[in-house]
C-alpha cells in the first residue's frame, strides 16, 4: 500500500517498518510545513501519524481504511525536526480495529512525545481503480 501512497511520499515520509499490526514512519519537517507561528502545521503531524496507522492496519493484508481518528498535540514542532510515528494495534473485533500512534521527535539526546493519535479502522472490500 505505501509503495503507491503518493501523498505521504511526496512529503518525504519514509516507512521504516510495517508488520503484524505495527508500523514506524519518519518525516522531516520541511520549511513549507510550518504555519504563521513558525511551528509545524498540525495537519502534517496528523498526516504522519495517519500514515503509520494506515500501514499498521493494512499490514494484515485486507484493504483497511480509517473510520475515525483523533489526535492530541502535546508539544510544538519546529522546522527541520525529524519526527517518528510508531503505530501499534490495540485490538481488533470483527472488521474493526483500534490503533494507537505516538509521534515523537528524533534527536540524539531526546525522544519527547509531540502527539498522541488514536485511529479506528475498518476492513473493506478492495475498491482500487
Amino acid at each position: 500500500m505505501f509503495d503507491v501512497d503518493t501523498a505521504s511520499q511526496s512529503l518525504g515520509i519514509e516507512l521504516l517498518e510495517a508488520a503484524d499490526g505495527r508500523a514506524v514512519a519518519r518525516m522531516t519537517v520541511l520549511p513549507g510545513m510550518v504555519n504563521g507561528h513558525d511551528i509545524a502545521h498540525g495537519g502534517y503531524v496528523f498526516l504522519l501519524a495517519d500514515t503509520a496507522f494506515a500501514c499498521a492496519c493494512n499490514s494484515h493484508g485486507p484493504v483497511t481504511v480509517a473510520s475515525a481518528a483523533e489526535i492530541t498535540f502535546v508539544a510544538a514542532v519546529h522546522r527541520s525536526e525529524v519526527l517518528i510515528a510508531t503505530a501499534s494495534e490495540r485490538t481488533t473485533f470483527g472488521r474493526s480495529g483500534i490503533y494507537d500512534v505516538t509521534v515523537h521527535r528524533s534527536r540524539a539526546d531526546d525522544l519527547d512525545v509531540v502527539a498522541e493519535f488514536r485511529g479506528h479502522s475498518r476492513v473493506v472490500e478492495s475498491q482500487r481503480h
